[in-house]
């Protein structure tokens, strides 16, 4: 099986005046092709700085995170941010959708940011709206939209690029339980049928369950 991600004695310091911070101590990680992992552990126990880091939002003190083979670390801001865009899909807690822009303008804005032809998506974006659950309601704004049906958007938005990777950092941290867990459906089922690699930074054990395998952090460090 070949490895997706893989992270080596990694460290992530943070300075504050005088005051120095150690928040991830030697991180040792490998998730394969495929899988679905959920990182679970106390707050401030340095789960959404790890997702974060793996996602290439921000750079490690020390150590290496190679995403398909290839050390993020040492890339350029221009090759970060393409493969921020093309091979890894982020999912928030907070949705991070435009307002006055419909469920399919959300969907598309990758595609739209990097100066592709929306015409070109087309099958794509019917494909995925269909997944969503979302068809008859391409052209709603997402006020018009109810808090799953957001993160819903969110997850296609995700999607749009066809990445191999999706990061997902507390998806269901706004929703009811009802809601969150039709969620997960949606994650697990992009996870088998698509062979999406998912990791989700969670703070529910129920959630997490959804996963083939959990990490638990505790004070920066793996838990064995």
């Amino acid at each position: 099986m070949k490895t997706a991600i893989e992270v080596t004695n990694l460290y992530k310091t943070f300075k504050n005046d005088k005051i120095e911070t150690t928040i991830l101590k030697n991180i040792q990680v490998t998730i394969n092709e495929g899988e679905f992992v959920s990182i679970m552990g106390p707050s401030g126990s340095g789960k959404s700085t790890l997702l974060y880091l793996i996602g290439g939002l921000d750079k490690p003190t020390s150590g290496s995170i190679k995403i398909k083979g290839k050390d993020i670390a040492v890339m350029s801001d221009n090759e970060a941010s393409n493969m921020r865009c093309r091979n890894v899909g982020f999912v928030f807690q907070f949705y991070n959708l435009i307002p006055n822009l419909s469920v399919e303008e959300n969907i598309l804005l990758p595609i739209l940011l990097e100066g592709k032809s929306e015409k070109l998506y087309k099958e794509k974006l019917d494909e995925i709206l269909e997944d969503i659950g979302l068809s008859t309601k391409r052209k709603y704004t997402p006020k018009q939209l109810s808090g799953g049906q957001q993160q819903r958007v969110a997850i296609a938005r995700a999607l749009i690029n066809e990445p191999d990777i999706i990061l997902a950092d507390e998806p269901i941290g706004n929703l009811d339980s009802k809601t969150g867990n039709e969620i997960m459906e949606l994650l697990r089922k992009i996870n088998r049928e698509k062979g999406k690699t998912i990791v989700q930074v969670t703070h529910s054990q129920e959630s997490s369950t959804y996963g083939n395998r959990t990490i638990f952090l505790k004070d920066g460090m793996i838990q064995n």
